[in-house]
């Protein structure tokens, strides 16, 4: 089953090469969607694919590169799509 979560994480998030280590993170998965940062200092994310590795992918978001540090992921359940081919990082 194909599950689709909607991510919005928080802490030291940007500049610290998180969006790459997310979208790495979610290829190693074969986890779709995309990745970006936000004015507010958080890091938003959409990803889907089959649920064990949606929640590996989010799992890996909780901890993020060395250089982060994670305070909170909130998480949004949703709709899966199915709209995305592979995973990138929006700007």
């Amino acid at each position: 089953m194909n599950f689709r979560a909607h991510i919005y994480v928080e802490g030291l998030v940007q500049g610290v090469c998180f969006r790459a280590y997310v979208r790495s993170s979610a290829i190693h998965e074969g986890v779709a969607g995309w990745v970006k940062n936000l004015y507010d200092g958080r890091v938003e994310a959409v990803l889907e694919g089959e649920e064990k590795a949606v929640k590996r992918a989010i799992d890996q978001c909780r901890i993020g590169p060395p250089s982060a540090v994670v305070n909170h992921v909130e998480i949004h359940w949703e709709e899966y799509t199915g709209e995305f081919s592979g995973f990138g990082i929006r700007y």
